[in-house]
């Protein structure tokens, strides 16, 4: 019977209706940040590898303004599940190549080598590292300059339409553009 199943139907929305309020009520803003997918080892190379693409000169560096925790925040809600995979591959990759090469971790290696092994993840021919080097400069360089530090300290930002000053002080040398052509 059509009368059947549209009660039933109607069953299921009103019960899908009284239920959203109580997830709605169980989402703070401790949740939402609890996105993170990286183990503490992996998030702290993942603040060594965005301080190495911005490190902190006489402005605070990407690990300072946790650009780390941007990234992880991106890559779980705008990007495919399989960024996560590539991201993490990529980490175990570089500290990989760290020992490899410099035989020692990452952290422990100086500016030049670190520098110079995220430009090799760039040259590399294996385009799971080369994008994880691309997606982590990318994300890094929009988590720094988004920054509430760069925002509001270093671009001057204002929230549109700015400043209204309804009242100001006309002089005899204020010209408006018209007068000066």
């Amino acid at each position: 019977m059509q009368r059947r199943s549209a009660l039933k139907s109607m069953a299921v929305a009103v019960g899908g209706l009284m239920a959203l309020p109580g997830w709605a009520s169980g989402w703070n803003r401790t949740t939402v940040q609890s996105a993170r997918f990286l183990s503490a080892p992996q998030d702290a190379l993942l603040a060594d590898v965005a301080e190495t693409i911005l490190p902190a000169t006489d402005t605070p560096g990407a690990k300072a303004l946790n650009v780390h925790q941007f990234i992880q925040k991106m890559i779980t809600d705008c990007f495919e599940p399989t960024a996560q995979e590539t991201l993490k591959k990529g980490l175990a990759a570089v500290e990989e190549k760290a020992r490899a090469t410099y035989g020692k971790s990452f952290a422990e290696g100086d500016a030049t080598q670190r520098t110079t092994l995220l430009s090799g993840l760039n040259a590399s021919e294996d385009p799971t590292l080369k994008s994880f080097y691309s997606t982590v400069k990318n994300l890094t360089i929009r988590g720094y300059m988004t920054s509430e530090y760069v925002m509001t300290n270093l671009t001057k930002f204002e929230f549109a339409p700015g400043r209204y000053h309804g009242c100001v002080p006309v002089t005899a040398s204020s010209k408006t553009l018209t007068e000066k052509k």
